[in-house]
């Protein structure tokens, strides 16, 4: 069984860029660890919930496989974060895999993290992901390596089998 800590906005996380994932690995017979920046119970845009297990000053990337940012409205005001960008920093150093999808790349590019990567992302955070030196290609999931990038809610569920099959 691996573990994967799964960071949301408090919110206005993305639903199905939550659940879809956590489907897949939960159903592989993962754990899936749900991190935002306050416990208690997280909103999606639109009725979805998720209980926050977590809070990022919890996390040491050395306790998971894999670590994965959530996209949706609220994710960069909460996730774009000094302290969120450390973890990840954390998390690729030590070789685990990384996941990122829809405008949560973002977050990755302003930690310095995609300089010479081929990644992907929502359309609105393009010009931020090449500013910091990736290669944004527009597709629904890039593979990178142990990087994993999708770009909303439509590959949601190939983005989840893409962790899965990096794990």
């Amino acid at each position: 069984m691996k573990k994967i800590a799964m960071f949301i906005a408090f919110k206005g996380f993305r639903d199905e860029e939550y659940s879809e994932p956590k489907k897949v690995l939960e159903a592989a017979g993962h754990k899936v660890v749900t991190v935002s920046t306050s416990l208690g119970t997280a909103s999606g845009k639109f009725r979805l919930t998720a209980q926050v297990d977590k809070t990022v000053d919890e996390i040491n990337p050395a306790d998971y496989d894999a670590l994965t940012l959530v996209g949706g409205p609220g994710a960069l005001g909460d996730l774009d974060t000094p302290a969120v960008h450390a973890i990840f920093k954390k998390a690729m150093e030590l070789g685990k895999v990384v996941g990122s999808i829809c405008i949560s790349p973002v977050a990755l590019a302003h930690a310095g993290l995609l300089k010479g990567r081929t990644v992907t992302c929502f359309p609105d955070g393009a010009a931020e992901v090449e500013k910091s030196g990736g290669k944004c290609t527009g597709a629904e999931l890039e593979v990178d390596g142990k990087l994993i990038t999708a770009n909303g809610p439509v590959p949601a569920k190939r983005y989840g089998q893409a962790l899965l099959k990096a794990l």
